[in-house]
C-alpha cells in the first residue's frame, strides 16, 4: 500500500546516496542479496522512508509505541505497530520452518516470521526499505533479503519452502505478472516454492468488506466504493470477493484450503476468526478504524454484521481474509491481547487437539509469562471460593513448558448474550432474575479475601442450569465486594454497547444497594485498573484521534442539507380582503440565483391588497435589491413595504426572527387585472443571538 508522503522529522546519519550507494550486504546480522537490484529504487514513499530508517537505526524495538504515539503518523504506525504481526504470529510455525515472504517492506511481518522460524528469505524491490527492515532485524542471524524485481529473482528462488507468505502482496499481482490472466499465473508461481506438505498464506482485503459499504475509501486507490464497483478507475491492485478467490484457487488446481477472517482487518487484526468459529452477534464492536484517510459513516457496522452474522452471511462480508493454501492448521480461532503493558500481552486461541477441543492462552513476552502462569494459581483460589455455590470454574493446567496455559473447551451462551436478548425482546422480568442470580453467585464466600475482579457477563457462559466461569485472568488476592464486582460489569456492560442505554442503571444501584457515591468511587476504581493493564500507552482509537483522520455522517450532513433547504425556500401569501392565511399562500421553488441571492416573478390579480414574501424560515438580513410591479419600480418606503425586522437601510432588514416577512401594499400602487411582481434579494443568514445583537444594536443606536 502506498503511504502518504510526510517531511522526515528525525534526521539519520547517512545521507540517502550515501546509504544507497554502499548497498551494505550486511546489516548486523542480517544478508541482503543485491544480485538482482536494478541499481536504483523503482518504488518510493518519499521522505517518511527517511524518517522510517532514522527511528530503526537509532531506537530500540521497545521505544516503537512511544515513537507511534508521539509521531501521530499514519505510516509510522503502519510500519512500527507490533499489532501488523498478529496476521502470521498464530500460524503453527517452528524452528524447522523455512519461510518465504514477498513484498517484505520494513520489516513488521518479517520480525515475528524470524522470531518463530528457523530461515526466513525476503523478496523486496525497494533497497531502503530492505535497509529498514534490515536494521529493525538486525540482531536475526535467520534472514536473507533478496533486493530487486520479484520476476527476476523468483526464478532462483528454490522449491522447499514451507510457508510462503503473500501479505497484502496477492493484489498486486497484475505487477508482478504480464499475462492475461496475471493471478492466476502468480499463484502457480508461487506455489511450484512451496515443498510438499508446505503452506501458502494470503492476506488480502474483501472487495465487499462492510467497511467500504459504511463509507470507508478502498485501501489502495484511496477513493469510495471503487472496489465495490469493479475499479472502474483503473488502478494496479484489485481485491478479490470470497468466491472470487475461490475461483482463482480452482483455476489453479488449488483443492485444499481453508479461510480465516481477521477482524477488524488484516492490518492490525485483533481477532482472527474461521469457519469453525465464526463471529457471535454482539462481538464486532471495533469498526472505526480510518487510521490513513477520512472516512464516511454511512451506518452503525456493528448492527449491520450482527444482522449478516445471525443469517450466516458474514465470510462473504468480512472486510479482509487470510487463505492458508494447505493442511488447515488446527487453530480455528484467535483473540489478541497485545494492546496492553507488555507484561500482561497475551494471546487466547481455540485450537483441535487428540483430547478435543482446548483454549490456550500463551504470552507475547517474556514479561507476560509470569502473568500466564498465575491463572493457574487463581483457578485453586477460585475453585475453593464457589466450592457449592453453583458458578462452577473452568479448570486449566499449565503446559509442561510453563510458558501457556490450557482450559477445556466448555457449551454454552454467554449471559451477556442472554441479557442482550432480554433487552432486546424488552424482557425485564427475565433479565433481572438473570442478574439477580449472578449477582446472588458472585456473593458466595466473598468474604474469602478472593476475587475475580473481571467477573463481567461475557466471562460466563450458561448451559441450561450450568453456569461456568471461563475466564479469569484478572483474580487477585484481595477482597472486594460483590456489589462493586457487579457494578463494573454493568457498567463495561453499557459503555461497550449503545443499545443497553435502555437499561435503567439508577435501577441496578437500587437492586445492589450502590449510593450514588459508592459508584463514583467504583469508576474511580476502574479507571485506575484500565490504567494498570494498558500503562501509559494509547489505545488504537485515542492513536487515530491524534493522527487526525475525520469520520463523517452524511446522514446528518444530508438533514442538515435538507434543513437549509427547508429554511431557505420563500412562501408568498394573497390578502385579498380576509387576512392572509395558509390556505392562499404558495411556496416558490427554483428562485435562487446563488447561494445568497433571489430572483422571483409573482404573479397576482386584481382582487389582491396585500401581498407578502417570507424570504427564508431563520434569521437573516435582506436587502431588497430590485422591486418592480409590472416593470415599474416600487418605492421602497413604508408607505409601499412593511416589514416585522429592523430597518438598517433602506430596503435592508435585520430580521432576529425563525419567521422573516415583508408585505408589500399592492393596493397602493397602479394595479392591473393581471399583475406581476418582480422581486430580486440578497440574503445573509445569521444565528439567532447574532440578529437580535445587530436588531438591539440598531435600535439603541436611534
Amino acid at each position: 500500500m502506498a503511504m502518504r508522503e510526510e517531511i522526515p522529522r528525525k534526521p539519520i546519519h547517512l545521507r540517502e546516496e550515501e546509504l544507497m550507494n554502499r548497498l551494505p550486504e550486511k546489516i548486523g546480522k542480517v544478508t541482503l542479496d543485491y544480485s538482482h537490484y536494478p541499481g536504483r529504487d523503482l518504488y518510493s514513499d518519499g521522505a517518511i522512508e527517511n524518517e522510517l530508517l532514522g527511528i530503526v537505526r537509532n531506537a530500540a524495538r521497545v521505544e516503537y509505541p512511544s515513537i507511534i504515539e508521539s509521531k501521530s503518523s499514519w505510516p509510522i504506525l503502519y510500519h512500527l505497530s507490533p499489532l501488523r504481526a498478529n496476521i502470521v504470529d498464530w500460524l503453527p510455525i517452528d524452528k524447522t520452518a523455512k519461510v518465504l515472504e514477498i513484498g517484505s517492506g520494513c520489516g513488521a511481518i518479517t520480525e515475528t516470521l524470524s522470531r518463530k522460524a528457523g530461515e526466513v528469505v525476503c523478496v523486496e524491490l525497494s533497497a531502503k526499505r530492505s535497509h529498514i527492515n534490515a536494521y529493525r532485524n538486525q540482531d536475526s542471524d535467520n534472514i536473507t533479503i533478496h533486493v530487486g524485481n520479484f520476476s527476476d529473482i523468483e526464478p532462483s528462488l528454490p522449491a522447499d519452502f514451507d510457508y510462503v507468505c503473500l501479505i497484502g502482496v496477492f493484489e498486486y499481482g497484475q505487477s508482478y505478472i504480464a499475462t492475461q490472466t496475471p493471478y492466476e499465473d502468480f499463484l502457480k508461481i508461487m506455489l511450484r516454492h512451496v515443498k510438499e506438505g508446505g503452506r501458502l498464506v494470503i492476506a488480502i482485503e474483501n472487495r465487499l468488506g462492510l467497511k467500504y459499504f459504511a463509507g470507508c475509501k478502498e485501501d489502495h486507490l484511496g477513493t469510495y466504493f471503487c472496489g465495490l464497483e469493479g475499479y472502474p478507475e483503473g488502478g494496479s491492485a484489485r481485491t478479490f470477493t470470497r468466491a472470487g478467490l475461490q475461483k482463482i484457487l480452482t483455476a489453479c488446481g488449488v483443492t485444499e484450503y481453508s479461510f480465516y477472517y481477521p477482524y477488524p482487518d488484516y492490518k492490525f487484526p485483533t481477532a482472527i476468526y474461521s469457519d469453525a468459529r465464526l463471529p457471535h452477534a454482539g462481538e464486532l464492536t471495533d469498526n472505526i478504524r480510518n487510521f490513513d484517510r477520512d472516512r464516511m459513516v454511512l451506518f452503525n457496522e456493528k448492527y449491520v454484521f450482527d444482522t449478516v452474522i445471525k443469517d450466516g452471511m458474514f465470510p462473504e462480508f468480512s472486510n479482509s481474509y487470510l487463505v492458508v493454501i494447505g493442511k488447515e492448521p488446527d487453530i480455528s480461532y484467535v483473540k489478541y491481547s497485545n494492546d496492553r503493558r507488555e507484561e500482561y500481552a497475551i494471546r487466547t486461541q481455540m485450537q483441535d487437539g487428540p483430547q478435543g477441543r482446548v483454549i490456550r492462552k500463551i504470552p507475547l513476552t517474556e514479561q507476560a509469562g509470569d502473568h500466564i502462569r498465575r491463572i493457574e494459581a487463581a483457578y485453586r483460589l477460585l475453585q475453593k471460593r464457589y466450592e457449592g455455590s453453583g458458578l462452577s470454574i473452568n479448570p486449566c493446567k499449565l503446559s509442561e513448558d510453563g510458558e501457556s496455559i490450557e482450559f477445556p473447551y466448555e457449551k454454552g451462551v454467554t449471559l451477556e448474550e442472554l441479557l442482550d436478548e432480554c433487552l432486546e425482546r424488552k424482557d425485564s422480568e427475565e433479565f433481572y432474575r438473570l442478574f439477580d442470580k449472578y449477582y446472588s453467585l458472585i456473593s458466595y464466600g466473598q468474604e474469602s479475601g478472593v476475587t475475580d475482579y473481571d467477573l463481567i457477563f461475557a466471562n460466563i457462559l450458561v448451559d441450561g442450569g450450568r453456569w461456568t466461569l471461563i475466564d479469569y485472568e484478572w483474580t487477585m488476592k484481595k477482597a472486594v465486594s460483590a456489589k462493586e464486582v457487579a457494578f463494573r460489569a454493568v457498567y463495561c456492560y453499557v459503555l461497550e454497547e449503545e443499545k443497553r442505554n435502555a437499561l435503567d442503571f439508577g435501577v441496578i444501584l437500587d437492586r445492589l444497594g450502590i449510593t450514588q457515591k459508592e459508584a463514583d468511587e467504583f469508576r474511580r476504581r476502574e479507571a485506575k485498573f484500565q490504567k494498570k493493564v494498558t500503562g501509559k500507552r494509547m489505545s488504537m482509537g485515542e492513536i487515530r484521534a491524534a493522527i487526525g483522520n475525520y469520520c463523517v455522517d452524511p446522514k446528518a450532513l444530508m438533514e442538515k442539507h435538507l434543513q437549509d433547504i427547508l429554511d431557505k425556500r420563500i412562501q408568498v401569501y394573497f390578502d385579498s380582503g380576509s387576512g392572509f392565511s395558509e390556505e392562499n399562500s404558495y411556496y416558490m421553488p427554483d428562485v435562487y440565483v446563488d447561494s445568497f441571492h433571489i430572483e422571483a416573478e409573482i404573479p397576482f390579480d386584481g382582487n389582491v391588497a396585500l401581498l407578502r414574501i417570507d424570504p427564508a424560515d431563520c434569521p437573516c438580513v435582506v436587502k431588497i435589491q430590485e422591486l418592480a410591479l409590472n416593470e415599474e419600480p416600487v418605492d421602497l418606503s413604508s408607505k409601499h413595504v412593511e416589514a416585522n425586522g429592523r430597518a438598517v437601510g433602506k430596503g435592508t432588514y435585520v430580521f432576529a426572527t425563525a419567521d422573516p416577512n415583508f408585505t408589500v401594499k399592492v393596493c397602493a400602487l397602479p394595479c392591473r387585472g393581471e399583475n406581476v411582481l418582480l422581486v430580486r434579494l440578497e440574503l445573509s443568514f445569521l444565528p439567532e443571538e447574532i440578529a437580535q445583537e445587530l436588531a438591539q444594536r440598531r435600535k439603541r443606536f436611534f
